[in-house]
Protein backbone atom coordinates (compact mmCIF):
# COMPACT_ATOMS: atom_id res chain seq x y z
CA UNK A 1 0.00 0.00 0.00
CA UNK A 2 1.20 3.52 -0.82
CA UNK A 3 -1.15 5.71 1.15
CA UNK A 4 -4.19 5.84 3.35
CA UNK A 5 -6.92 8.46 3.13
CA UNK A 6 -9.30 9.34 5.93
CA UNK A 7 -12.30 11.53 5.17
CA UNK A 8 -12.60 14.23 7.87
CA UNK A 9 -15.92 15.77 6.85
CA UNK A 10 -16.65 19.17 5.29
CA UNK A 11 -15.07 17.99 2.00
CA UNK A 12 -11.65 17.49 3.61
CA UNK A 13 -9.43 14.44 3.78
CA UNK A 14 -6.13 13.52 5.39
CA UNK A 15 -3.85 11.66 2.98
CA UNK A 16 -1.06 9.79 4.78
CA UNK A 17 2.03 8.50 2.98
CA UNK A 18 2.65 5.16 4.69
CA UNK A 19 6.41 4.95 4.23
CA UNK A 20 7.15 8.39 5.72
CA UNK A 21 3.98 8.98 7.75
CA UNK A 22 3.72 12.47 6.24
CA UNK A 23 0.23 13.90 5.79
CA UNK A 24 -1.29 16.10 3.11
CA UNK A 25 -4.70 17.56 3.87
CA UNK A 26 -7.00 18.14 0.93
CA UNK A 27 -10.04 20.35 0.51
CA UNK A 28 -12.52 20.78 -2.30
CA UNK A 29 -11.86 23.93 -4.38
CA UNK A 30 -14.01 27.02 -3.96
CA UNK A 31 -15.57 26.49 -7.39
CA UNK A 32 -16.83 23.06 -6.27
CA UNK A 33 -18.37 23.63 -2.81
CA UNK A 34 -15.07 23.67 -0.90
CA UNK A 35 -13.26 26.27 1.14
CA UNK A 36 -10.09 26.11 -0.97
CA UNK A 37 -7.96 26.18 2.19
CA UNK A 38 -5.82 23.19 1.18
CA UNK A 39 -4.68 21.53 -2.02
CA UNK A 40 -7.60 20.05 -3.92
CA UNK A 41 -7.19 16.60 -5.46
CA UNK A 42 -6.79 18.18 -8.91
CA UNK A 43 -4.24 20.66 -7.49
CA UNK A 44 -2.25 17.64 -6.35
CA UNK A 45 -2.34 16.16 -9.86
CA UNK A 46 -0.98 19.40 -11.34
CA UNK A 47 1.59 19.73 -8.56
CA UNK A 48 2.64 16.10 -9.03
CA UNK A 49 3.50 16.86 -12.64
CA UNK A 50 5.77 19.74 -11.60
CA UNK A 51 7.35 17.74 -8.80
CA UNK A 52 8.00 14.82 -11.14
CA UNK A 53 9.57 17.12 -13.72
CA UNK A 54 12.04 18.71 -11.30
CA UNK A 55 12.85 15.37 -9.66
CA UNK A 56 13.66 13.65 -12.97
CA UNK A 57 15.69 16.67 -14.11
CA UNK A 58 17.69 16.55 -10.88
CA UNK A 59 18.27 12.82 -11.27
CA UNK A 60 19.66 13.37 -14.79
CA UNK A 61 21.82 16.36 -13.93
CA UNK A 62 23.29 14.62 -10.88
CA UNK A 63 25.93 13.20 -13.25
CA UNK A 64 26.59 16.62 -14.84
CA UNK A 65 28.64 19.40 -13.34
CA UNK A 66 25.61 21.64 -12.79
CA UNK A 67 23.32 22.35 -9.88
CA UNK A 68 19.56 22.85 -10.21
CA UNK A 69 19.16 24.20 -6.66
CA UNK A 70 16.97 27.29 -6.87
CA UNK A 71 15.10 26.17 -9.97
CA UNK A 72 11.49 27.33 -9.63
CA UNK A 73 8.41 25.80 -11.24
CA UNK A 74 5.15 27.70 -11.49
CA UNK A 75 2.12 25.45 -12.03
CA UNK A 76 -1.25 26.60 -13.37
CA UNK A 77 -4.17 24.19 -13.50
CA UNK A 78 -7.04 24.95 -15.87
CA UNK A 79 -10.31 23.13 -15.30
CA UNK A 80 -12.85 22.14 -17.92
CA UNK A 81 -16.40 22.69 -16.65
CA UNK A 82 -18.18 19.92 -18.59
CA UNK A 83 -17.17 17.28 -18.06
CA UNK A 84 -15.42 18.51 -14.91
CA UNK A 85 -11.79 17.55 -15.31
CA UNK A 86 -8.35 19.11 -15.70
CA UNK A 87 -8.14 20.49 -19.24
CA UNK A 88 -4.60 21.86 -19.12
CA UNK A 89 -1.61 22.07 -16.82
CA UNK A 90 0.84 24.88 -17.54
CA UNK A 91 4.35 24.54 -16.16
CA UNK A 92 6.86 27.38 -16.29
CA UNK A 93 10.37 26.31 -15.33
CA UNK A 94 12.77 29.06 -14.26
CA UNK A 95 16.37 27.89 -14.06
CA UNK A 96 18.91 29.84 -11.97
CA UNK A 97 20.48 32.75 -13.85
CA UNK A 98 24.01 31.38 -13.35
CA UNK A 99 23.17 27.97 -14.82
CA UNK A 100 25.28 27.30 -17.90
CA UNK A 101 23.78 24.80 -20.34
CA UNK A 102 24.67 24.12 -23.95
CA UNK A 103 21.97 23.45 -26.56
CA UNK A 104 22.38 19.67 -26.31
CA UNK A 105 21.86 19.76 -22.53
CA UNK A 106 18.80 21.99 -22.92
CA UNK A 107 17.29 19.56 -25.43
CA UNK A 108 17.92 16.63 -23.06
CA UNK A 109 16.29 18.47 -20.14
CA UNK A 110 13.28 19.46 -22.24
CA UNK A 111 12.78 15.87 -23.39
CA UNK A 112 13.04 14.55 -19.83
CA UNK A 113 10.53 17.14 -18.58
CA UNK A 114 8.01 16.17 -21.22
CA UNK A 115 8.41 12.44 -20.61
CA UNK A 116 8.63 12.14 -16.83
CA UNK A 117 6.52 9.32 -15.33
CA UNK A 118 3.64 11.60 -14.30
CA UNK A 119 3.56 13.28 -17.73
CA UNK A 120 3.33 9.85 -19.34
CA UNK A 121 0.61 8.76 -16.91
CA UNK A 122 -1.80 11.62 -17.61
CA UNK A 123 -4.59 11.22 -20.14
CA UNK A 124 -3.57 12.33 -23.68
CA UNK A 125 -6.50 14.79 -23.77
CA UNK A 126 -4.99 16.72 -20.86
CA UNK A 127 -2.84 19.45 -22.42
CA UNK A 128 0.60 19.79 -20.85
CA UNK A 129 2.19 23.14 -21.69
CA UNK A 130 5.77 23.30 -20.47
CA UNK A 131 7.83 26.48 -20.90
CA UNK A 132 11.55 26.66 -20.14
CA UNK A 133 13.15 29.90 -18.96
CA UNK A 134 16.93 29.78 -19.08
Amino acid sequence: MTSEIIYKGELRADCRHLQSDSIIETDAPTDNKGKGERFSPTDLVATALGSCIITTLAIKTDTWVINLVGTKLEITKIMNPEPRRIAEIKVNIYFPANLQLDNKQKKILETIARTCPVARSLHPDLVQTINFHY
